[in-house]
């Protein structure tokens, strides 16, 4: 059974819980939906137009249930689909949001919203009193949603990884640091 936060949301949304390890198949799933490919052109947040290739792969995600400073926050429906998730990894005195993700079927409906409110929960219980993340440096409609909520540029730019397991970029690419103090 997955825990819960503790966070009680006044809005149609159900509540957000850590992810089980038995959630890594459809946590996949949703993640290279709504970064790359096809599916993930029906939202506005896909990166399919700037690298090919996938997001992350099961094995690499199942890692992360091993991994203590790892925690991954999920979104479910009534019936228990996951319909968004972000990665959190405590790294003192700073938490580290990632693999932001929800369906682009259902983006724009507040989902996002809540994820980053329970991701701001989970980094006060850590003991963590910034939120930090990486942006494409191009996305700029992603950077300014970020910004809406608070995240600043840091003024670092680091490069895009080399590795190709995880996205053939299509032209080059850096990355933007934000930062949100809690």
């Amino acid at each position: 059974m997955a825990k819960s936060l503790g966070l009680r949301f006044h809005s149609k949304i159900m509540p957000v819980t850590k992810a089980i390890a038995t959630d890594v198949s459809e946590l996949n799933v949703l993640v290279n939906s709504a970064y790359r490919g096809e599916t993930s052109k029906q939202g506005w947040t896909t990166e399919a137009n700037l690298l090919d290739g996938l997001r992350i792969d099961e094995e690499t995600l199942a890692g992360y249930f091993d991994d203590p400073a790892i925690v991954i926050l999920k979104n479910t429906d009534d019936s228990g689909k996951i319909n968004g998730c972000v990665y959190l990894e405590v790294r003192h005195p700073k938490l580290y949001v990632g693999m932001f993700s929800v369906s682009p079927l259902l983006q724009g409906n507040g989902i996002g919203r809540e994820l980053l409110i329970a991701a701001e929960a989970y980094a006060k219980q850590a003991d963590c009193h910034t939120l930090t993340m990486t942006v494409i440096s191009i996305r700029h409609e992603l950077i300014s949603w970020y910004e809406r909520r608070g995240y600043k540029t840091t003024g670092e730019m680091l490069p895009f990884h080399v590795e190709k397991k995880f996205g053939i970029a299509k032209q080059p690419i850096e990355l933007v640091v934000l930062e949100k103090n809690i």
